[in-house]
């Protein structure tokens, strides 16, 4: 039986017989690539069963970040809406077992699109089919009644922005490999103009194409990594979606690789339209929202960037180099300063 870091095969093992219906021993497990955060692994049973394990990274773990607990509600919740998710199966939060708190969920079947070669396997009509989806889907995230899906005790809903920037602030700072002053001139300049709140929603808190699984047709069967979701100002949303959802005109920057980098994905002015439409919602103030989105990621990445320095990602090392979160992390934070000067 091969050791794998992030599992106690036994426990875990264990565990699963005892609470996932279905589930028989034994189990093999592998650690899925892709993702900066949490550590996902494939778990496969005796009879070809086919799971998702979800846990905290092995080391360095901030107090707020990395809730299983939160996770599994989110998911747990929204099984019941129109919203696409994995079906979840059972929360471990007895640390005696793996360590760490864990979740287990379906495996879906699909695609994740996460670099230009993977869109480059998707036709024209499928990019564009793709990018619709991926704004009509986040319509229906942010369309979901919180109290009435039992997710109303999620967070506080009111003063999101607030929020984010005092948090986002605080990990920075817990986390940073160096000083960045940029980092909180931006924070002071964006808290000093937050526009007024409009009705609070579900955000999820890093909505991306890579986050997501396309079925044959190129249309969102799961949104993973919910992670970060809470309550609040759902253009957030938008705007860091649209940070991370490149064109193929765009200068090499801040992001590694992007996929829609490809041509025949949908442009971010037509994101941003579409959204609109499927939402039935105007996004105002949205220059605010594009420069906390920006600072926002950057404040993530340097997290990230920390967490691979200190060997709490596993044994799985980035496809370009750990070095390569650190240049990115400056060109996002360049971005967010020259964002926050056009908001006056």
């Amino acid at each position: 039986m091969d050791h794998i870091q992030g599992i106690r095969h036994n426990a875990v093992s264990a565990w699963f017989e005892a609470n996932v219906a279905g589930a028989t021993l034994p189990l093999t497990f592998e650690l899925i690539a892709g993702g900066h955060s949490n550590l996902t692994f494939k778990a496969t049973d005796a009879h070809g069963r086919r799971y998702v394990l979800r846990r905290p990274p092995l080391y360095q773990v901030l107090a707020t970040a990395h809730d299983m607990g939160r996770e599994h509600k989110v998911i747990a919740a929204l099984e019941n809406t129109d919203v696409p998710v994995p079906r979840a199966f059972g929360l471990c939060e007895d640390e005696t077992v793996n360590e760490r708190p864990f979740y287990v969920m379906e495996f879906v079947e699909g695609r994740v699109v996460r670099r230009p070669q993977e869109a480059a396997g998707l036709s024209p009509k499928k990019r564009r089919f793709a990018s619709l989806s991926v704004a009509d889907t986040l319509a229906l995230i942010h369309a979901v009644d919180v109290d009435e899906a039992g997710l109303g005790d999620l967070g506080k809903k009111e003063d999101y922005i607030a929020r984010q920037l005092r948090r986002w602030m605080r990990q920075f700072d817990e986390s940073k490999t160096q000083e960045r002053t940029e980092i909180q001139a931006v924070h002071d300049h964006l808290a000093a103009r937050i526009p007024d709140q409009g009705p609070a929603g579900i955000v999820h808190g890093d909505y991306r194409l890579d986050n997501c699984i396309l079925d044959a047709r190129g249309r969102i069967s799961a949104v993973l990594d919910w992670e970060l979701c809470t309550l609040g100002d759902r253009n957030a949303d938008v705007a860091q979606l649209l940070v991370y959802w490149a064109e193929p005109e765009d200068p090499e920057f801040a992001l590694d690789n992007p996929p829609t980098g490809v041509p025949g994905f949908a442009t971010r002015e037509e994101m941003k339209d579409r959204y609109q439409e499927a939402s039935g919602r105007d996004l105002d103030h949205f220059e605010f929202y594009l420069a906390f989105a920006s600072w926002k990621v950057a404040c993530i990445l340097e997290g990230v960037y920390s967490r691979y320095v200190s060997g709490a990602m596993g044994d799985k090392a980035p496809p370009q180099g750990v070095e390569s979160f650190a240049a990115r992390v400056d060109a996002l934070t360049h971005m967010a300063a020259a964002a926050a000067e056009q908001v006056a």
